[in-house]
């Protein structure tokens, strides 16, 4: 199990989310993105290639070394700086009011303590600064939300954690950022973990 969480996993996950439907989700995502970034989740890099011009500094927050080999080459290529801060989205090493905004991309559905990382990024972003998400959660159909509470158990089991039953704008304006804007849609593929929300909220 330790071989497929560490080593096997990192990189399905990067092929599965390249597509080029999820690469234009992650498009949308930073559009509007400036300045200092926090980004949890970082992963393999794979929204290094689409970081606005206006991004100076990125600090990448992930638990995967193989995701961070993966984004070696992403890394080098980009126009930002890009720094690896640490290992884990529930304590972020970073002084108070210190980034511009924060990004997340599919990150909040395996996050044991959704709330303290929500916490966290509240605390690192200055007042008025923004977070950016792209995140699966919880269909707002019955039968399919029906069908993610019962495949669940058996997702974080196989995806080192994965919620598929998140509801995501909910627990982002729970935690006290105010909900710009979002859109929810159906990617391709099975409904139970296609249901993306892109968005915006300040914090305030």
């Amino acid at each position: 199990m330790r071989l497929w969480r560490e080593q096997v996993l990192p990189r399905f996950i990067d092929l599965a989310l390249r597509s080029p439907e999820v690469t234009a989700f992650r498009k949308r995502c930073v559009e509007g993105l400036t300045g200092v970034v926090v980004e949890p989740g970082f992963g393999s890099g794979l929204n290094v290639a689409h970081y606005p011009p206006e991004v100076t500094h990125v600090y990448g927050v992930d638990p995967a070394v193989v995701g961070r080999k993966l984004a070696a080459k992403r890394v080098d290529a980009a126009i930002a700086t890009v720094e690896h801060i640490g290992l884990d989205g529930q304590s972020l090493p970073l002084e108070d009011d210190s980034c511009d905004a924060g990004l997340l991309t599919f990150t909040l559905c395996t996050i044991p303590d959704v709330a303290q990382a929500l916490s966290e990024l509240r605390r690192v972003i200055r007042p008025g600064g923004r977070l950016h998400f792209l995140e699966h959660g919880r269909s707002p159909d019955a039968k399919v939300a029906k069908w993610q509470d019962r495949l669940t158990p058996l997702q974080r089991r196989i995806a080192d954690g994965c919620h598929l039953n998140r509801s995501i704008v909910d627990l982002i304006a729970e935690s006290g950022f105010e909900i710009d804007s979002s859109d929810s849609s159906y990617a391709t593929g099975p409904k139970s973990v296609g249901w993306f929300t892109v968005g915006q909220a300040i914090n305030r």
